[in-house]
């Protein structure tokens, strides 16, 4: 799950990591009030989930409020595209309005669970304000990583070698080593996934703020926090995820055109990897889990649906703990009810698959069986150039 910036900042407040003094704006016609007591020089950010928004527009420094006025008006309701929108890009119905600062320079700081060492690793570089992956390519020994053994938790001492491998020194210093021992909290804390700050800057007077902020959290595990749920911006996200989730459903849009329901993400790259090899484009991720029901199935197939580019649907169920027969009477319920018209494709295997193949080939339902993966993947890039 993500979150805007304004609201990762809100976070970054709580746990002593400092911030540019700044104020959301949700309706334009309260700008008058969000500008009072601010400087004059004014940068306005457009709150999107997606990075490069500075390249696409969607961040202005103004010099007046008049202008910041203006620049608000110009960003709020714009499409902005960026790298990681895609050509679609995004509806901007947020704004951040901060007091401008004085950069005297850009630096990275970032922490992330590295799954080869079990553990949090801090990733600090004085490269900031650019693509961290450029850096690690051309120049990798201007990046210093610092594991953390979540076991004995941040010290002192790491924090101070993070802030001397950034170059600080002063009261720059010592707001840095502050920084990282409240990202690390909040990591833990939040069961956060990523926390990025990109750039942390030095001002000309020698503060240290983190002037973005980029929070992603364990989707596993943000039930347990109340208050990050209620930070969830719907608007944000892919509808047919949003309706899957509501279902207990793992659903990922892609931009093929056949669409795959599985029980197992596993099973689900599996699926998609053959489907590629055998020259097709996965439409979707969407797997339906181990307790698939006929209701499950009929969910499924709603949301793939959904996707007008999906031209064929490849379900691959191995029978597990549920039972291919099953999966089965879902499959021919569902196709017989929503008046499926494009080719279904459906490989069981486990337990009670015979049962299962039997049902769809009895039924007068416009389902093509395969018993193997290969042969279901041809087959459905087959139906699809038919």
């Amino acid at each position: 799950m993500n979150i805007h910036e304004y609201q990762a900042k809100q976070l970054f407040r709580e746990y002593g990591i400092p911030v540019p003094s700044g104020k959301p704006v949700y309706d334009l016609g309260k700008l008058d009030k969000t500008l009072e007591g601010m400087g004059d020089v004014v940068v306005v950010k457009a709150q999107i989930h997606a990075g490069g928004r500075g390249k696409g527009g969607g961040v202005k420094v103004a010099k007046s409020h008049d202008e910041a006025k203006q620049r608000a008006h110009e960003i709020m309701g714009m499409t902005l595209v960026t790298k990681q929108t895609g050509a679609e890009g995004k509806l901007v119905k947020r704004l951040l309005l901060e007091e401008g600062i004085k950069i005297a320079n850009e630096l990275y700081l970032a922490i992330i669970m590295d799954r080869e060492t079990a553990c949090p690793v801090f990733i600090a570089s004085q490269e900031g304000g650019m693509e961290i992956e450029e850096v690690a390519e051309a120049t990798p020994e201007k990046i210093v990583k610092v594991p953390v053994d979540p076991a004995v938790g941040i010290s002192g001492f790491q924090a101070r070698q993070i802030a001397f491998a950034l170059g600080l020194e002063g009261d720059a210093y010592k707001a840095a080593c502050k920084a990282v021992i409240g990202m690390y909290n909040l990591f833990i804390e939040k069961d956060c996934s990523q926390i990025e700050v990109n750039p942390l800057v030095v001002t000309e007077d020698n503060q240290c703020l983190a002037a973005d902020a980029k929070i992603n959290f364990d989707d596993n595990a943000v039930a347990r926090h109340k208050d990050i749920l209620e930070m969830r911006d719907l608007d944000e996200e892919e509808p047919a995820e949003v309706e899957a989730s509501k279902y207990n459903l793992s659903y990922v849009k892609l931009d093929g055109n056949v669409g795959c329901m599985v029980n197992g993400a596993g099973l689900a790259m599996a699926t998609m990897d053959v489907i590629k090899l055998k020259g097709g484009e996965p439409a979707n991720f969407l797997d339906v889990g181990g307790g698939a029901t006929p209701e499950t199935v009929e969910n499924a197939f709603r949301i793939i649906l959904k996707d007008p580019n999906v031209n064929a649907v490849l379900i691959n169920v191995f029978g597990g703990i549920v039972r291919c027969d099953r999966v089965a009477k879902g499959v021919a319920e569902a196709v017989s009810k929503m008046k499926i018209d494009i080719p279904v494709v459906v490989r069981l295997s486990g337990t009670n698959a015979e049962e299962g193949k039997a049902i769809l080939d009895e039924s007068d339902l416009n389902c093509i069986t395969a018993t193997s993966l290969a042969e279901a993947a041809e087959k459905v890039v087959e139906a699809i150039k038919a």
